[in-house]
């Protein structure tokens, strides 16, 4: 829309001039939506209870009683909170065949019986009500095309109010997505109730897998001196005892973003389709591989932190005095085990390697990184890459405990070494990815992910594609 538009009939037959758009409510997310409206090019008219009251308004737009605003527009945007929809029932003429654009939200669910834009489309029946902008924060209209969100959700029951709608959501620099008609409006107005909604299963494993392995780990080392040689060593509790969980998590969390990939590969294998649907629990699992990624690379970094200080910690620095001292006063000297200096050296390289590709993979999570990927390079990146982190992290793990498992003394209370524990899952997935990356079973995943189906193995709902995710290969 440019100022040389002519004018154009609403759905009620009256003039209005396409560029001009009108705002009720003057709040943080009214004004915002005004500035970014105005550098688009629009017209932007407020209309407020209190027209004197505009000092914080954006320069440029105008701002006028509620009613008078309502005639210089076609597109009206409602943003104020259902609770003040009341005077809106007084304007029911002067905005008959208008487009309201509804974009309030609740402050928790199921607080009103019906959504809000219904509620708005029953109090103003002469007006097309399109639920729209919601989703949309007010910092991430004044970031422009900084914000990484600039997907518009919308719903309505007027396919040209929605038009209408979706058309300035692209002159501002967002993309729309219509999501159905107005019954939609209660899902979207739940959306920003959420709270990180993809992450709580992650993170759940994430708390349950640290409580478990850090008591584990406590009971080994600190509550076993304790008990059996009296020894009070808790003050490793803060930092020995935590390079030791937070590996372990890693490890793990990363090991289980390619758990699900391999067993969907054998799920294919036996039905002989890409078509039948996965269970449900596995459908879940493979749509939080992303956020258990990301957070074993927060566990991993806080290894590399953690271990960083070790050498600047008062323990270390005083058993290194006290070896010295007892070499220099018995005369003593320390010999080169060429061994010991390959498998550090080696332990070191894997976990330097690992952590690289580790960050790598990370890196690529982020959509800016990934948007600017094709398939093909993000799944080389994202498989390839990722496995390989995996065997060079459960390497480094290998390296670490080396001979531990063969010593008697390792296992307290008949308790194997922590590491030992970190190592079954990530063991696991390489097995199986072994097995489905050999000639005769790669072949024949890769025939089935091609549309390929074996006569006789076909899906008990039929050809389905809602979990034809892209797997992990």
């Amino acid at each position: 829309m440019n100022s040389d538009s002519v004018a154009m009939t609403d759905l009620s037959g009256k003039m209005y001039k396409p560029e001009t758009v009108c705002i009720f409510g003057t709040g943080d997310f009214g004004r915002s939506l005004g500035l970014r409206l105005l550098q688009s090019g629009y017209s932007v008219v407020y209309g407020s209870r209190d027209p004197k009251n505009s000092l914080l308004l954006p320069k440029g737009s105008k701002v006028m009683t509620h009613a008078v605003a309502a005639c210089d527009a076609h597109v009206v945007f409602v943003a104020v909170q259902r609770e003040h929809y009341g005077f809106l029932s007084s304007l029911a003429s002067d905005l008959e065949g208008k487009v309201l654009v509804d974009v309030s939200n609740n402050l928790k669910r199921g607080l009103y019986p019906e959504s809000n834009a219904e509620y708005l489309s029953r109090l103003v029946p002469g007006a097309t009500v399109v639920k729209a902008f919601n989703t949309i924060s007010a910092w991430a209209l004044q970031s422009g095309g900084l914000d990484a969100n600039r997907q518009v959700l919308l719903c309505g029951d007027n396919a040209d109010a929605k038009q209408q709608v979706v058309d300035i959501a692209q002159s501002l620099g967002f993309t729309a997505l219509d999501r159905g008609s107005l019954r939609a409006a209660a899902e979207l107005e739940d959306l920003p109730l959420q709270l990180f909604p993809l992450w709580r299963l992650p993170l759940n494993i994430a708390i349950c897998l640290t409580a478990f392995i850090f008591f584990y780990v406590l009971t080994r080392d600190v509550i076993y001196e304790r008990v059996t040689n009296g020894k009070d060593i808790a003050f490793r509790i803060m930092i020995s005892l935590a390079n030791k969980v937070f590996p372990i998590v890693s490890l793990v969390m990363l090991s289980l973003c390619y758990l699900p990939g391999t067993l969907a590969g054998f799920l294919q294998l036996y039905n002989g389709t890409k078509y039948r649907r996965f269970p449900d629990w596995l459908d879940r699992w493979m749509l939080c591989r992303k956020q258990l990624g990301l957070l074993a690379l927060a566990f991993g970094f806080l290894h590399v932190l953690y271990t960083l200080v070790i050498p600047i910690r008062y323990y270390v620095r005083y058993r290194t005095n006290v070896y010295v001292i007892s070499l220099v006063k018995g005369n003593k000297t320390y010999e080169f085990d060429n061994t010991m200096s390959w498998r550090c050296d080696s332990y070191y390289s894997m976990g330097i390697l690992g952590f690289g590709l580790f960050v790598l993979l990370g890196i690529t999570s982020l959509p800016s990184v990934s948007n600017s990927l094709n398939w093909r390079e993000f799944r080389f990146v994202q498989s390839k890459l990722g496995y390989i982190t995996l065997l060079l992290c459960t390497a480094h793990t290998f390296l670490y405990g080396w001979d531990k498992f063969l010593k008697p003394a390792s296992y307290r209370w008949w308790m194997p070494p922590a590491y030992m524990l970190s190592l079954v899952v990530p063991c696991v997935v390489l097995i199986l990815k072994l097995i489905l990356i050999t000639p005769c079973m790669d072949r024949s995943v890769t025939r089935i992910r091609q549309g390929w189906e074996r006569q006789g193995k076909t899906s008990a709902n039929g050809r389905d594609t809602k979990t034809n995710y892209p797997l992990i290969a």
